[in-house]
């Protein structure tokens, strides 16, 4: 391939380097221009430092929990590519590895700022609005030019070392940005919503205190949590996203080429999708910097607005002249122009069921005034109505994709198209990421000036947390999306490495043809197709139970410490001068919980694929996957839009509906957006790395399952990969069995609670 690459090629690969070297440079300026702002008082520093110091305190330890799976990955994946030669073995190990870097870094980046951004946004506040929006939206846009940037110079310097073998290079680069974003989906989600539990449960529901009342014990743990699980998880689930969708095209695009017979074909696909992510970059660069208010109290969400339509508008002229004067393919514009319209169009909808402003999230506050029941009831509703649209949406973009390339296009031509619909989604990702970090900013900025008694512009905070609740909401949204648009992508991967694996071959354009290709189908009307797709569709309902299980057990753990904290610490409660609650013993709590709730669910994502290709070949696993695709999209929309619009429904009536704060419709809402809160911070979300991990699996393993395999096709595996699956099997089992055993703190606690009542009685 490397001689079908003309110097424009060679030019336009250091430009799209330089492009993301200019990302990081702009990432740097606006972080030193976030430091510069005012911290406030002693009191908010101290409040921030405590928030600080739990957040680098459980990354840290979760990059050390998770540090000997990644070496134990790193060896089976260098085993599994040696069929492909040991520079490409040693290659995909050390791509992963670096995968797992870059999502952490990324991650790493987003939540280190925002926890500092916080209480510079919440003295900001107390004299501009203007400018409290400006630091708390360009701290998001550090976290947000990090994540194009590492994933642009990763997979770009990858391409320029292996050329047409890089796709099995970059597959190890995707698989560790997917590993790593659900360790910290998950395990933040786990934190964040225990917490946040925690303290609604017993501060507001039980004590009748305010939300971020400085008595409440578990309130600095929920500030933390805030940041450990939307900032960096988001900022690392986005990075995988952001990878896949450019992996699978690059695969795509080797497929066509073996299907044409003209590896100038592959160049320019491949060249459009890093000149793509390459304008990305620019753009996101814009948009983020024209995020300014016109005047001091212009609603925040014009502005972010702004930012996001003018970057989107910027990607599309770049999108024209490099499909039109470089590809010499109008096809690809148009399909790049479909993702660009999905995102907007993915943003509308959540907004839709997740703002106080429509009638959804209305109609959820009117059932509070009948109890916590029927609110509950009404939310769930309106989430299952939701995901439905979503669905609607997705699947429109995809026969878009088919419109686009014609009824005589091979499955190869159009299943491009669809991963060029993740990449013009993504486009925009450096506004994306900076919307979706501004809410925990803005919340953070909330809570540090309740807790240091801060009056001066309480109206701008109060402002500022809204607006987060409605870009966070949907930013989820376009995260969903574009988690099934690059599982799709994959998807349309599999069957190019089921061929390869016929073949013999690790990889390279001349490894599939288009009749290797025709020779194969993933048929549901066959009985183990079916199985399979049965199998996958049930996983996000057991991956979502125990992750869910997991909050309701930390908060479990953190409810009665607050109960204990209120009842045994003399002058607590009423508030009594030089008193104050011990926040680092929740912070513990959270931190351990998450931890040890980590495993089990990596180990189904990691090894259930596996399993159903060893039992089922690599058909059967076909099958699987796209059952895990369908069920696992309506499920996080269902319970990510459902979690926000419960949390706003709340809001509306904190704001004087149904007789506000403290009434009984407020207490209502109050129960039911602690059951959305796992829904849409921990369960919902962490479902999108789970589909893109298990995909990328899918991938890996493909050609192993192929070669071990015999019968027509090679569909029947063989006897080893039965006894692998069997004990496999086992080891998935052992953690399920283990993950619903009661910890040895819950134990304690709940013999404590036995104890208290028998000497009551």
């Amino acid at each position: 391939m490397k001689e079908a690459l003309t110097s424009f090629d060679h030019n336009a690969l250091w430009g799209v380097l330089v492009c993301g070297v200019i990302g990081i440079a702009y990432a740097l300026y606006l972080r030193k221009q976030v430091l510069a702002a005012d911290q406030g008082t002693d009191e908010m520093k101290q409040i921030a430092a405590q928030i600080q110091e739990g957040a680098h305190a459980y990354l840290g330890r979760q990059f050390r929990t998770v540090g000997m799976l990644v070496l134990v990955l790193f060896v089976a994946l260098v085993l599994s590519g040696i069929s492909a030669g040991w520079d490409i073995a040693v290659g995909r190990g050390l791509a992963f590895v670096l995968g797992c870097f870059c999502s952490a870094f990324a991650g790493y980046m987003g939540m280190t700022l925002a926890v500092q951004a916080n209480v510079r946004c919440a003295q900001a506040a107390r004299t501009s609005l203007a400018e409290a929006v400006l630091i708390a939206f360009r701290s998001g846009g550090v976290a947000g030019m990090f994540t194009v940037t590492m994933g642009l110079l990763g997979a770009t310097l990858i391409f320029m070392l292996f050329y047409e073998r890089a796709t099995e290079v970059l597959l190890g680069f995707g698989f560790g940005g997917c590993l790593l974003a659900l360790f910290m989906r998950v395990g933040g989600g786990i934190y964040t919503k225990a917490a946040d539990v925690g303290a609604d449960l017993v501060g507001k529901v039980e004590a009748g205190i305010p939300e971020d009342d400085p008595r409440n014990a578990a309130v600095i743990a929920d500030q933390v949590g805030d940041n450990v699980g939307d900032c960096a998880g988001m900022a690392a689930d986005i990075f995988e996203s952001y990878e896949v969708t450019l992996v699978a095209s690059m695969i795509l695009a080797l497929a066509h080429a073996g299907i044409t017979g003209n590896m100038q074909d592959a160049v320019i696909w491949i060249m459009f999708a890093l000149l793509v992510r390459g304008i990305g970059v620019l753009t996101s660069m814009f948009g983020i910097h024209i995020v300014r208010s016109r005047y001091d109290d212009e609603f925040p969400l014009k502005a972010i607005g702004r930012g996001f339509i003018w970057s989107a508008a910027l990607s599309v002229v770049g999108f024209f002249f490099v499909a039109n004067y470089y590809a010499h393919d109008m096809r690809l514009f148009w399909a790049t122009l479909l993702g660009i319209i999905m995102a907007v169009a993915m943003y509308k909808l959540t907004e839709y069921y997740t703002s106080g402003v429509y009638k959804p999230v209305q109609s959820i506050a009117k059932a509070t005034q009948t109890g916590a029941a029927t609110n509950i009831l009404t939310g769930f509703a309106e989430g299952l109505e939701s995901s439905v649209y979503s669905l609607l949406v997705v699947a429109g973009c995809i026969f878009g994709s088919i419109i686009v390339f014609g009824s005589e296009a091979n499955a190869v031509e159009i299943l491009y198209g669809v991963s060029l619909t993740g990449l013009g989604m993504l486009t925009t990702t450096g506004v994306i990421i900076s919307m979706d970090t501004y809410g925990p900013v803005a919340d953070n900025a909330q809570g540090i000036c309740e807790m240091a008694n801060i009056e001066e512009g309480a109206g701008n905070v109060e402002v500022l947390d809204a607006v987060g609740n409605t870009t966070k909401a949907a930013t989820k949204g376009i995260a969903i999306a574009s988690a099934v648009i690059a599982a799709v992508s994959l998807f349309g991967s599999f069957l190019s490495k089921v061929a390869q694996g016929q073949t013999g071959i690790g990889g390279g354009a001349d490894s599939v043809s288009l009749g290797a290709l025709e020779r194969l189908s993933i048929q549901i009307d066959k009985p183990h197709v079916f199985v399979g797709l049965l199998i996958g569709g049930a996983m996000p309902y057991l991956f979502s139970s125990m992750t869910i299980r997991a909050v309701s057990r930390a908060a479990f753990l953190i409810i009665n410490e607050v109960r204990r904290q209120f009842r045994e610490i003399p002058g607590l409660m009423e508030g009594k001068e030089g008193v104050l609650a011990d926040s680092g013993k929740v912070v513990d709590i959270c931190t351990a919980s998450a931890l040890r709730e980590l495993i089990a669910p990596a180990l189904l994502a990691v090894l259930a694929p596996v399993i159903v290709g060893c039992w089922l070949g690599w058909s059967g696993l076909g099958g699987y996957l796209g059952g895990i695709i369908i069920s696992g999209q309506l499920m996080a929309v269902l319970m990510c839009n459902a979690g926000g619009a419960w949390d706003n429904s709340k809001k509306l009536i904190e704001d004087g509906l149904y007789g506000g704060k403290g009434s009984e419709a407020h207490k209502a809402a109050v129960i039911g957006d602690t059951v959305g809160d796992p829904f849409k911070d921990t369960a919902g979300p962490a479902l999108n790395p789970l589909i893109k991990v298990m995909n990328l699996v899918g991938l890996l393993i493909a050609p192993v399952i192929v070669a071990a395999s015999h019968g027509d096709n090679n569909m029947i595996p063989g006897t080893g990969l039965v006894i692998v699956g069997i004990v496999l099997a086992v080891v998935v089992a052992i953690a399920l069995i283990m993950s619903k055993r009661e910890s040895k703190d819950i134990v304690e606690v709940q013999e404590q609670l036995q104890s208290t009542e028998t000497d009551a009685s």
